[in-house]
């Protein structure tokens, strides 16, 4: 299934008491839908996936997959414990998931081929397309990840490490077994290290911008793929440089700015879950006029 342009992942709104606000959480997907998202990521990262429940996660594909009405792919998080990875497989498979990103293993560390292992163990769970997320725990091999792409489901590759030099030796031995996979920058506030990833043949990415600023994230894509330097050099400049600064202030704030902005934007969405804290007086002044500042950069 091909991905293309803008990849859109929603945050997972919660309601005044805690719970999953499914209304909100249709509204955020079909208008993001509608803004241009080449894909929609649900219960990801930034849809704090690490603090579903199953019926919950359950929930939030069923909603996203409806929301989207199959006007573009739909990919469902999953990672964990292996046995929940795999329940967490059949339950996106069921709802109507177009595909899986894979997420590290709980906690532990293992080797190559332990990773191997888990990725096959979770791919042959419901029959789903698997881009695997390389993150935290999850550091794979050139060799492992060119044993993974022989597996006919496994489709993708997400770093999200930011390691250029095992970046390009994985693709390079990728590319001597199929030329049929793709690849993905998955860094936090990913449009930052776009250039980068671009001069290794990565042209995909993940933006979570998109999810409160669509306009911003839509302008950036637009004049990093049509060659506008100058356009490109501002947004990162006036808006993703102070926003990765403000981002990088808290742990958590990655989701949690995100979550900020999307209320910010008229949505409410609640706040985030713990161990997440939610930003600060002082910083939510300052995101709001981030935000401001790259709206008029991205302005016609």
């Amino acid at each position: 299934m091909r991905l293309d342009g803008v990849l859109f992942f929603p945050v997972t709104p919660f309601g005044p008491g805690g719970d999953l606000a499914e209304p909100a959480l249709a509204r955020h997907v079909a208008e993001g839908v509608a803004a241009g998202a080449g894909g929609v990521f649900a219960a990801c990262g930034t849809g704090e996936f690490n603090a579903l429940d199953l019926e919950e996660y359950t929930r939030v594909v069923a909603t996203s997959v409806t929301a989207t009405a199959g006007r573009v792919p739909v990919f469902a998080g999953a990672g964990g414990p292996l046995p929940t990875a795999r329940s967490i497989a059949r339950a996106a498979a069921a709802q109507g998931a177009d595909g899986l990103l894979l997420m590290p293993p709980y906690l532990v560390t293992g080797p190559a081929s332990g990773l191997v292992r888990y990725v096959r163990e979770v791919a042959e769970v419901g029959g789903l397309p698997v881009v695997i997320y390389q993150r935290g725990t999850a550091r794979f091999t050139p060799e492992a990840v060119a044993e993974l792409a022989r597996v006919p489901n496994v489709v993708g590759f997400k770093d999200g490490l930011g390691d250029f030099d095992l970046l390009q030796r994985i693709i390079l031995t990728v590319r001597q077994v199929t030329e049929d996979f793709t690849f993905f920058n998955g860094l936090p506030t990913a449009e930052l290290t776009v250039p980068a990833y671009r001069g290794l043949g990565v042209s995909l990415y993940s933006s979570a911008v998109f999810a409160y600023a669509p306009e911003i994230a839509l302008a950036f894509h637009k004049a990093v793929t049509g060659g506008d330097e100058v356009l490109v050099q501002r947004l990162l400049t006036g808006f993703y440089l102070p926003l990765v600064q403000l981002r990088d202030l808290v742990p958590g704030y990655a989701v949690a700015l995100v979550k900020a902005g999307v209320r910010m934007r008229g949505l409410e969405v609640g706040g985030v879950r713990a161990p997440l804290v939610d930003p600060t007086t002082e910083h939510l002044a300052t995101l709001e006029r981030i935000i401001a500042t790259g709206l008029e950069i991205a302005a016609p």
